[in-house]
């Protein structure tokens, strides 16, 4: 089955409102190919930026989010965070203009404030810049980590809790999903992680309580809009109950 035929047939099921993915597996893509570990990087941003477009033209979902550097990602060697900066910056201040011919429109996820002053600008005025797209809305999840969203959360309804403005009454599912850094964007009903890693490693931990998550052993360098379309099919062959059963299908 060639790409087109896949497109038509996902086109005929139902398609996630939000895909989410840990893209994996940069460092041993390189290391198998005997290369520098920058390289798999840049194979690894050349694959989402191609990815990105793919969905934009022919997939209609309307959230995708790549976890794109985690606050425990700091802890690599400082060559590498550096690299990883300037990559992420050049890639948004050359492709900004890309991302508008596409109808994408850009958000962040994250502390973005912990960025190098230059990736940060960057970063910020890309999100302005495509802020009237109306298209795939492209989250990307910078200096984010989900223990650090939930506890910035608490913290937030402590305060008000605090000053009189809340009282724990008042604390709802919605309240709190409210301060989160997703707030107003649906949970993903899709996980894709590469290079066979079976855990979900900080991310989205409020978000993917009841996410379909689909693992592949690909490398992230080695991830094609085919593998995509693999994991969409996937997904429209599962049932999701979200914890209940239909009355009467499961009746002895």
């Amino acid at each position: 089955m060639n790409l087109d035929e896949m497109i038509d047939n996902i086109l005929e099921g139902t398609i996630p409102e939000h895909v989410a993915i840990i893209p994996d597996g940069n460092g041993r893509w390189a290391h198998n190919q005997g290369l520098e570990r920058t390289e798999g990087h840049r194979q690894g941003t050349k694959r989402a930026e191609d990815l990105i477009e793919f969905i934009a033209k022919k997939i209609p979902i309307d959230f995708l989010t790549f976890y794109t550097f985690s606050t425990e990602n700091w802890s690599r060697p400082d060559s590498e965070v550096k690299f990883l900066m300037t990559l992420l910056k050049n890639l948004l201040g050359n492709r900004g203009d890309k991302l508008l011919k596409n109808d994408v429109r850009l958000r962040i996820i994250g502390d973005i404030d912990g960025l190098p002053d230059r990736t940060e600008n960057v970063v910020r005025k890309t999100v302005e810049k495509t802020s009237t797209n109306e298209g795939l809305r492209l989250i990307l999840a910078l200096n984010y980590g989900g223990r650090q969203e939930i506890l910035t959360a608490v913290k937030e309804l402590a305060s008000q809790a605090t000053g009189g403005d809340l009282s724990s009454e008042e604390i709802t599912e919605k309240v709190f999903q409210s301060h989160l850094y997703t707030s107003e964007i649906p949970d993903p009903d899709l996980l894709i992680r590469t290079s066979g890693e079976r855990r979900i490693s900080n991310f989205m931990l409020w978000q993917l309580a009841y996410t379909e998550i689909w693992i592949t052993e690909k490398f992230w360098p080695s991830f094609k809009p085919e593998n995509f379309l693999e994991a969409i099919s996937d997904f429209q062959q599962r049932e999701r109950r979200f914890g209940r059963v239909e009355k009467g299908k499961y009746d002895q």
